[in-house]
């Protein structure tokens, strides 16, 4: 069990103690394992002491994943109506920017305005962009609600870790985020079908509508599903310093995944690198009022940064979900529909089996966690050396199951990698800060590996086949190092425990 933090003289204790603080609110995650007990069930989670939280998670994160995949779809037939092609890919580039900035204020909204009222911020900005969208005369004014759809779901988001964290019980984390990934999938499957289904009628308006609508249920659910708001003098300042260089690096990330120039690409990525550090080394200065990452992420004293680094790993070596549906209509000879069907395999692979493994013991839950980035780069290895042109109906099924086995990997990781990082600080404003991050480093790590593997495609042209190889035999060695990042985390974590941390 950790020590109990005892109070200090100043008013910004987890935000300015680096040492002494750090030292008292560790928990290692075998203490976390120790004390969580049976795990919870499905039926518990959706019992009547937790539904409403269970049905909010459930429906924001569904928006989520479907909202870029309807706008995916509907694109190519709204650009012929509106115009505006040059804007083309800058649909999913405002939307990821926003989603960045939202997801970095999490903790500030939570401390002004609580999390009942940070939901009902992200439901409106969600819901406005999406009338934005569905009334837009052109693709600029299209562009200005993207920007409100990503705010509104970068917010929710992040608020969803948080409320797994803060609201459900301890035994239901790994169910909470099992839950968030699988509704994260059905979005994939719901986003074409909507999109498609009204590009085909040619009312690409009225599928934005219909998103629009279907977040009006989630309002009345807010006030029944989350704790309401803190005090006013509960307000942290706000890292404005970390968030200028985030931001800037998420412009950079989302810049170099558009660029056509491979030397300019390269030069963005390299500079996003460059603020990344800048970033890390301003953070962990123990002179730091404010971070966008608890102080905790910097102590030898905790596993929080081997944990962090493993989720940034795998969701960069994730990223080539980005490219599965390309490599399916250029080499397997697809038609779009196949196509993005066949891009949602690795989510679908990485939801099922995070939603399988949900209910297992803390224990095989670390244990899992070892071995899920090696099944990632395994799955990610075997389809690159499935790559070729002109393949035939059954290459392009190995294809798939050989995603299917990759996204597996990253479900057996994920629960241990959320609930260990839930339980890394018994300080509540501090643990909101590390489950808030989970969805923050996220977004980051898989523009990251997009825009990498943005770049490999480029090296590989005119070859699509070299391509691909260039883009999973990279990636699949990313997720190898996912699995040393965890290694070293279940070290550091045995280290702190026969320590009696």
């Amino acid at each position: 069990m950790a020590i109990p933090t005892e109070p200090t003289e100043t008013t910004e204790t987890t935000e300015t103690t680096e040492t002494t603080e750090t030292t008292e609110t560790t928990e290692t995650t075998d203490s976390v394992s120790a004390r969580s007990g049976s795990p919870g069930s499905w039926r518990e989670l959706f019992g009547p002491d937790h539904r409403a939280t269970a049905l909010l998670i459930a429906g924001v994160m569904l928006l989520d994943g479907a909202s870029t995949w309807v706008t995916t779809s509907l694109l190519p037939t709204a650009i012929e109506d509106i115009g505006g092609e040059r804007f083309y890919a800058w649909t999913t580039t405002a939307f990821m920017i926003a989603s960045v900035i939202a997801a970095l204020l999490v903790s500030r909204t939570l401390s002004l305005r609580g999390q009942r009222g940070g939901f009902r911020i992200g439901i409106a900005a969600f819901a406005a962009g999406t009338g934005i969208a569905a009334m837009t005369p052109t693709m600029e004014v299209l562009l200005a609600g993207r920007v409100l759809q990503g705010f509104g779901a970068g917010l929710l988001a992040g608020l969803s870790y948080v409320t797994v964290q803060s609201v459900l019980p301890e035994r239901l984390w790994a169910r909470g985020t099992g839950l968030v990934s699988a509704m994260m999938a059905v979005g994939f499957f719901v986003g074409p079908a909507i999109g498609g289904l009204f590009a085909q009628l040619g009312a690409w308006r009225l599928a934005f509508a219909v998103v629009m609508v279907l977040t009006l249920p989630l309002v009345p659910l807010v006030a029944r599903a989350v704790p309401p708001g803190r005090q006013a003098q509960d307000v942290s300042p706000l890292p404005m310093i970390s968030l200028l260089l985030l931001t800037a690096t998420a412009t950079l990330i989302s810049t170099a995944g558009v660029l056509s120039e491979p030397g300019l690409t390269v030069a963005a990525i390299a500079a996003a690198f460059v603020l990344v550090t800048v970033f890390v080394l301003s953070e962990r200065r123990p002179a730091a009022r404010a971070r966008v990452l608890p102080a905790l992420t910097y102590s030898p004293r905790s596993t929080l940064r081997w944990l962090y680094l493993t989720r940034v790993l795998l969701t960069a070596a994730a990223s080539v979900e980005a490219f599965i549906s390309l490599f399916g209509q250029r080499l397997g000879g697809l038609p779009p529909v196949a196509a993005g069907f066949l891009g949602t395999t690795l989510p679908v692979g990485w939801a099922l089996t995070q939603v399988a493994v949900s209910g297992a013991r803390p224990s095989v839950l670390a244990r899992l966690s070892l071995a899920g980035p090696f099944v990632l780069a395994a799955g990610l290895a075997v389809t690159g050396l499935l790559q070729r042109e002109n393949a035939s109906p059954l290459t392009v099924a190995a294809w798939a199951a050989a995603y299917l086995v990759a996204g597996s990997g990253i479900g057996m990781a994920m629960p241990h990698l959320s609930t260990a990082v839930m339980g890394s600080t018994t300080d509540p404003r501090e643990a909101a800060k590390a489950s808030a991050a989970m969805n923050t480093i996220g977004l980051f790590a898989f523009s990251f590996g997009a825009a990498l593997a943005g770049v490999l495609v480029n090296f590989g042209a005119p070859s699509m086949a070299r391509s691909a190889h260039h883009v999973l035999f990279a990636l699949a060695a990313v997720a190898a190092l996912a699995g040393i990042a965890a290694c070293l985390e279940r070290r550091s974590a045995a280290v702190l425990s026969r320590s009696g941390r």
